[in-house]
Formats: C-alpha cells, sequence, structure tokens
C-alpha cells in the first residue's frame, strides 16, 4: 500500500490477479461460460475450496442472486469467510476495499464474465462473496463510505470515511 494511492493499489492487484489465468482461458471462460447458476455455485464450491488457505476458514452459503431471466433465487454460490484473516491482521478498511474486495470483483465480471459481490463486514472481519450477482456501482457501494477501523494508527473519529478509499463521485 504504501506510496500508492488506492486506484494504484487496485492496478496492481488486477496485474497479479491478470498474470495467474492466461489471456487465452479467460477468453474461453468468457465466451463459452455464461454466469448460470451452476456455473455460479461450482465458482463458489471452488472458491471455498482453494481460497480456504490464503483468507481464512470458507463455506458455501445461500444467496438470493437475480438470474439471467431476470427472476431472484436463492442458491448456494456464496462463500462466507468466517474472518479474513488480511482484515482482521491488518485492521484496515483500505487495505480490504483495495487490495482485495475491489480488484477481486473486476477481475471475476469483467475478465471472468462471472459477476461476483463482496460484502466485507468490518465489525467482525467476515465477508461473503456472492457468484452471480452484479457489484454495486462505487457511488453506492457501502463498504466505500467506511470510516477508518479504530486500531488504525491515523483513526480520527471527525473522518466519516478511512483515508485510504477512492475517492468517488456521487
Amino acid at each position: 500500500m504504501q506510496g500508492r494511492i488506492a486506484e494504484e493499489q487496485q492496478k496492481a492487484v488486477a496485474q497479479v490477479l491478470q498474470s495467474l489465468v492466461p489471456a487465452p482461458v479467460l477468453w474461453i471462460i468468457r465466451t463459452v461460460f455464461s454466469p448460470t447458476r451452476l456455473v455460479c455455485v461450482l465458482n463458489a464450491w471452488f472458491a471455498a475450496q482453494m481460497f480456504e488457505w490464503l483468507v481464512g476458514t470458507c463455506e458455501v452459503t445461500e444467496a438470493e442472486v437475480e438470474g439471467l431471466d431476470g427472476v431472484v433465487r436463492s442458491q448456494p454460490s456464496a462463500v462466507q469467510i468466517e474472518k479474513c484473516r488480511y482484515l482482521e491482521d491488518s485492521q484496515c478498511v483500505g487495505m480490504c476495499v483495495n487490495m482485495c474486495k475491489l480488484p477481486t470483483q473486476t477481475f471475476f465480471t469483467e475478465k471472468f464474465g462471472i459477476p461476483l459481490t463482496m460484502t466485507p463486514n468490518f465489525e467482525d472481519f467476515s465477508c461473503q462473496m456472492v457468484f452471480g450477482k452484479l457489484p454495486p456501482e462505487l457511488n453506492e457501494d457501502e463498504a466505500l463510505t467506511q470510516p477508518c477501523l479504530e486500531a488504525c494508527s491515523t483513526h480520527d473519529l471527525a473522518k466519516a470515511k478511512c483515508h485510504r478509499l477512492p475517492q468517488t463521485r456521487s
């Protein structure tokens, strides 16, 4: 994070994520696999299996997702991260949003073609990832309006928003 503004942090993480999956594979996934219920459920299952070592204990849970037909259904395409080790260790809203939430949502939604919404809980350090759900617009995302957590060395109760979050337009 040091020496980089929010957008630069997000770009650096995006480059790392893109380097993990070859461009032709991303193109095939985006082109061949539409974000159907099955694709979203399978992504949740794989994410819970593959990300646990990285973020902590995960489990697949139900979520309300609007299907391609516009009908909202409950489906097991959410991953509940019990306590994100990065959020808990960093105690930083900006690090969560810039180094995980926004770049990961963008990567899955734009590069894979599978919508993903991540909703961190800054009180208990849990996080929910919902495959098949479009992320909110930046000016409507509650995570981007959060104040610094109390553990932040620059925590200022007078500030309504964490100083490390990207600037959004209303």
